[in-house]
């Protein structure tokens, strides 16, 4: 089974390989020389001998399969890998922030402990799509994230250990839904002074989805203007993109009364877009250019 690449550091040669990968490999019918794609990697500022470790490592990942065309030796991108990146497309081009009547999904789980092994992946995958935990064995997502969750539970074949409710707003406390009704904390006391704003905040990091959207904003936001060169537009593209496609897996997408005053992922997603606009086509000219 292929797995999204996410312990890979943004920036890393392994990172922006796999995100030259995703985002341009596809466009240029699959296949790629060895010389070709350790050029293109020499253009995102990674040099020869880096270029061939990440190359060995996304391999071995099993994102590129070996393969000679015409008789030079070059990599194939894995079939399997494509519904994987096809998701990735969904998540990173056309990022959906919950409406505040949005359904949301809840995980309930218990899983034994010879197989605590899977339930460490399970958690560990559940929060790499943006599921938050709301207590040990309850996490919760958007309802639109239902069949990702389903896809992780039978990669682990853990469907059995698991049940998901569809629900609607939770109800943390009178305050945040205009009402006098007192809600429950995820202990099940009464908490009537909490608003989803306070629960989510508990339920999610969303100081680490803070800094990342800050970071971004701070390191990509001169890269909407003049390029010197199609070698430049591309290496601004793919670092923007290699650091952008991590956000939008581990940003639930709350809605707005879920969020923190003065939350920054608002500006970074007109950023990225504005990035994407001016720049992806200009990139991909590029790398077909280069790949001869």
């Amino acid at each position: 089974m292929i797995l999204d690449d996410f312990d890979s550091r943004p920036g890393s040669a392994t990172s922006l390989l796999r995100t030259f990968v995703g985002s341009q490999l596809r466009q240029l019918g699959g296949w790629i020389s060895s010389a070709d794609l350790v050029r293109i990697m020499e253009a995102l500022g990674v040099p020869a001998n880096g270029a061939r470790s990440a190359i060995a490592r996304v391999k071995l990942k099993g994102l590129l399969v070996p393969e000679v065309v015409n008789g030079r030796q070059g990599y194939r991108l894995n079939p399997e890998a494509v519904p994987m990146f096809q998701r990735g497309d969904r998540r990173i081009f056309s990022f959906r922030q919950q409406r505040e009547d949005d359904n949301w999904c809840l995980i309930s789980f218990s899983i034994p402990e010879p197989r605590r092994d899977a339930r460490h992946q399970l958690r560990r995958r559940l929060g790499w799509i943006g599921c938050g935990t709301v207590a040990t064995g309850l996490w919760i997502c958007a309802a639109s994230l239902k069949d990702e969750v389903l896809v992780i539970l039978d990669d682990l074949h853990l469907r059995e250990c698991a049940t998901l409710f569809i629900a609607g707003r939770p109800d943390v406390g009178g305050s945040d839904v205009g009402g006098s009704d007192v809600g429950l904390s995820a202990a099940g006391r009464p908490d009537a002074g909490r608003s989803l704003a306070d629960a989510a905040a508990q339920w999610w990091d969303l100081e680490r989805l803070r800094t990342l959207h800050e970071r971004f904003l701070a390191q990509h936001a001169a890269q909407v203007g003049p390029a010197a060169s199609d070698a430049e537009v591309f290496a601004r593209y793919i670092h923007a993109l290699d650091q952008w496609r991590v956000i939008p897996y581990l940003d639930p997408g709350l809605p707005d009364s879920a969020l923190p005053a003065g939350w920054p992922g608002h500006a970074s997603l007109q950023l990225f877009g504005g990035i994407s606009r001016s720049l992806a086509a200009r990139a991909h000219a590029f790398a077909r250019s280069s790949a001869s």
